[in-house]
Order: C-alpha cells, then sequence, then structure tokens
C-alpha cells in the first residue's frame, strides 16, 4: 500500500497474495472505532478493506492493472470485531467474463474459520480485456 488515498488515510497494509486473491490488513486504531464505549471498529472501514481487497484481487487475477469500477458489493456481518486486534480482508476473484468480475470475500482476525464478514460483489471492466 502506498499510504496515499482513503486506504493509506486509514493504514491499510498489504499482507499476502495468491494467482487470483489478495490479502490486506487493517491495524486497529482508536479514531476508526464506531461506538467508543465498546472499541470495535466502525463498519466503514471493514467496508473499505474488504471493498480495496476483492478489486485488487481482480487485477491479480487480471495480471495487470486495468481501471474497474465497483457495480456491487455486499457485505453480510456475522460479529463485531476485537477491539484493539488488527483485522485482515481477503478477496478472490473467482470468474472473469468479457465485461465484468465476480470476487468474494472474508473479514477476518487471523482465522479464517472465525469470520467477521463475508463479501460477494460485481466489478464491471473498463479497457481493454
Amino acid at each position: 500500500m502506498t499510504g496515499r488515498g482513503h486506504s493509506g488515510y486509514i493504514g491499510m497494509e498489504y499482507s499476502d497474495h495468491g494467482d487470483n486473491w489478495v490479502e490486506l490488513a487493517l491495524p486497529w486504531r482508536e479514531d476508526l472505532v464506531g461506538m467508543a464505549e465498546t472499541g470495535v471498529l466502525a463498519s466503514g472501514p471493514v467496508i473499505s478493506l474488504l471493498d480495496n481487497a476483492t478489486s485488487i484481487g481482480v487485477w491479480v487475477k487480471r495480471g495487470k492493472f486495468q481501471p474497474q469500477v465497483t457495480l456491487d458489493l455486499r457485505i453480510d456481518y456475522l460479529r463485531a470485531a476485537t477491539p484493539g486486534k488488527k483485522i485482515y480482508g481477503r478477496g478472490e476473484c473467482y470468474q472473469i467474463k468479457r465485461s465484468m468480475a465476480f470476487v468474494r470475500g472474508i473479514a477476518h482476525e487471523g482465522d479464517l474459520d472465525d469470520p467477521i464478514a463475508h463479501a460477494a460483489g460485481i466489478f464491471i471492466l473498463i479497457g481493454e480485456g
């Protein structure tokens, strides 16, 4: 991550990647907390983490950067994040068609079997295929 833009502002970091997936990390920060009395991160940074991870997952699968637009990204929250813990967002591109890429993602705290949220979405591909 470059440290610029929205992802840089909230402190998003690169964690890992494979042939069609990327994992980003979001360290817990007090200024990202949604409810001060609980210390739980707000939903916005988690949504941004999954949007970025799934988007970069498309670029990794395509093997290049090409402009794209989020058409749809559904986030299902399963539980609150643990205060003080880093959150990981893994985004996978599982299908590319002529003008669309289909993605899924998961937010977790280090254990994929104990997710915070699941994501499913579609990106519109712009430019050459």
